[in-house]
């Protein structure tokens, strides 16, 4: 088995890591995708848990500001949505032979399992991936919010941001060609230069509770497998 910098982790996936090419909804790609990055951490020894946003289906404050509806409902259509990707990607990981639970900040006892603290680490400890959905169950909190709080939690070593770039850059690298891409940071660096990477409050939680940070691609094969062994393909925020 191959010798890991971090065992238990925090893998947080935007929605868009389950639309695949498309940008909406649901597709196998993106599914599968997601599956065999998650089966590389069951099958080299590390605990993953799982934060899923739902930026395919529902974007709560982007809804709220294009309609009539209320922020705190299109928060909560976002929350629900996160259920939706968590038991999608729940029945693609069992295809592939993974045990995996859905823990949600809202109760749905029909479809999931509530969140609690202790069962979260048990099934961890019995060797089951855990998709963390329904946020944090409150609206006006964003996903790597919950991500951070969860981290610390379930005493994650470290919160991996999948995206689509390849780890935090000086400005969108997208738009301007010369945005510099940093190999390490600190928290304090990330607030002070008021980088792109999660928001404050996610940040904070994690330098409160010494939990490290890494950036990286989704979208490449192996990516995650990788920050576990420690071989930091994106950027690393820490103390």
């Amino acid at each position: 088995m191959a010798e890991l910098s971090y065992k238990r982790i925090i893998l947080k996936i935007s929605g868009e890591g389950f639309s695949g090419a498309g940008g909406f909804g649901l597709s196998q790609d993106g599914l599968e995708g997601l599956a065999g990055q998650i089966s590389e951490l069951v099958h080299i020894g590390v605990e993953p848990a799982i934060v899923v946003g739902a930026g395919n289906l529902v974007r709560g404050a982007c809804l709220s500001e294009e309609t009539s509806v209320h922020r705190v409902t299109a928060d909560q259509m976002g929350m629900l949505a996160t259920v939706i990707n968590a038991i999608a990607l729940q029945d693609v990981l069992e295809t592939h032979q993974i045990p995996t639970r859905v823990l949600s900040a809202i109760e749905m006892a029909r479809i999931c399992e509530p969140f609690i603290r202790r069962r979260a680490i048990r099934h961890l400890e019995k060797k089951r991936v855990i998709i963390l959905a329904g946020g944090t169950g409150n609206p006006f909190f964003t996903t790597d919010t919950c991500a951070a709080l969860r981290a610390a939690e379930i005493q994650a070593d470290v919160l991996i941001k999948a995206t689509k770039v390849d780890g935090v850059y000086s400005s969108d690298p997208v738009k301007d060609p010369s945005a510099k891409k940093y190999d390490r940071l600190t928290y304090r660096e990330v607030l002070q230069n008021e980088l792109k990477v999660m928001d404050h409050a996610a940040i904070s939680m994690c330098r409160d509770n010494h939990i490290d940070i890494v950036v990286c691609n989704l979208m490449k094969p192996g990516t995650v497998a990788r920050v576990a062994q420690g071989k930091r393909p994106g950027t690393l925020i820490t103390q």
